[in-house]
């Protein structure tokens, strides 16, 4: 599942949209955590993406630094959500998996974005 955050340039904080959009996942995931055997290992993995300008700030030197601070900006407020620590990942991929390739400011708010998938630990 894509969710597009809508991070502004060289920004981890999420926005209100991306709370928003966040939320209803928090809510689901609780719904249906119990409900899932107990031996089964899941984990909800947030990958964090940037568009492919790049970055070298003393917070972030490069694109793979942003692209994991956003992923933990997401970890960090679904455990405040009530999801099990235990049951969440963070990964950066940096620039190297736009959605959109193109050249334009609209192609680089939409890569500028995390992802979740539900997989095995």
């Amino acid at each position: 599942m894509t969710i597009v955050a809508r991070f502004a340039p060289g920004s981890a904080a999420l926005t209100p949209e991306a709370l928003d959009r966040l939320r209803p996942v928090a809510d689901a995931i609780r719904e249906i955590a119990p409900k899932l055997p107990a031996d089964l290992p899941w984990v909800l993995q947030v990958g964090g993406h940037t568009d492919k300008t790049p970055i070298n700030t003393a917070q972030y030197p490069s694109n793979w630094d942003l692209s994991a601070a956003r992923a933990l900006s997401v970890v960090r407020f679904l455990v405040e959500q009530g999801i099990p620590a235990d049951r969440l990942s963070a990964a950066g991929y940096g620039q190297y998996q736009p959605i959109d390739p193109a050249d334009t400011p609209d192609a680089y708010s939409k890569n500028r974005r995390i992802e979740l998938k539900l997989t095995e630990r």
